[in-house]
């Protein structure tokens, strides 16, 4: 058994289930603006569904809105369809050869709502990394049963793989402790 080799592919499959914690985080909208917040929106153009970030430039000129500009003016209507669509918030303007999104105040309510958004994604994140865990100890497990690997590869391999867990379920915790202060402010 090799176990650096499957502590390496087990690390690298933790980090790719907090990367998208963290890209879900970015989603989330915390009253001020960020890019990420609409960048995923699907919009329909040119026949074919494409997401906003691939259509057009997406800017904040201040911490209140976010400014659209589609490469193609021909299009704006469908921007400000699609964001309308997506539901996240705010209602989109369109204004001259842009779309404006001003980004509104977050209620006490509505921050404890997405509060608890966050809370969703980041238990969904730590449910993945448990899984990823228990699907690497199954594999040692399996390789020990075939004779591939001696107890004492399994038991410090277990130890190795509980070790990055914890390691990676402290990164989802630091990352949502941080959205919820960036949620708290005013």
């Amino acid at each position: 058994m090799d176990i650096s080799a499957e502590i390496k592919k087990t690390s690298e499959a933790m980090t790719k289930a907090t990367q998208h914690v963290d890209h879900e985080f970015e989603s989330v909208h915390t009253g001020k603006a960020n890019p990420g917040m609409v960048e995923n929106v699907m919009v329909e153009a040119y026949g074919t569904m494409s997401r906003l970030r691939d259509v057009a430039a997406i800017t904040t000129p201040d911490s209140s809105t976010i400014r659209i500009q589609p490469w193609d003016k021909g299009i704006l209507k469908d921007v400000e369809k699609a964001i309308l669509a997506a539901n996240i918030g705010f209602t989109p303007a369109v204004m001259g050869d842009a779309v404006r999104c001003p980004i509104p105040a977050l209620s006490g309510e509505r921050r404890a709502e997405l509060a608890k958004i966050c809370h969703e994604m980041a238990e969904s994140g730590r449910v993945r990394i448990r899984t990823i865990r228990r699907e690497a100890l199954d594999a040692a497990k399996k390789m020990k049963a075939a004779n591939e690997a001696t107890e004492d590869d399994l038991k410090k391999f277990e130890k190795e793989v509980q070790n990055i867990t914890d390691k990676f379920i402290a990164v989802i915790n630091k990352s949502l402790e941080a959205k919820e202060a960036d949620l708290k402010q005013i």
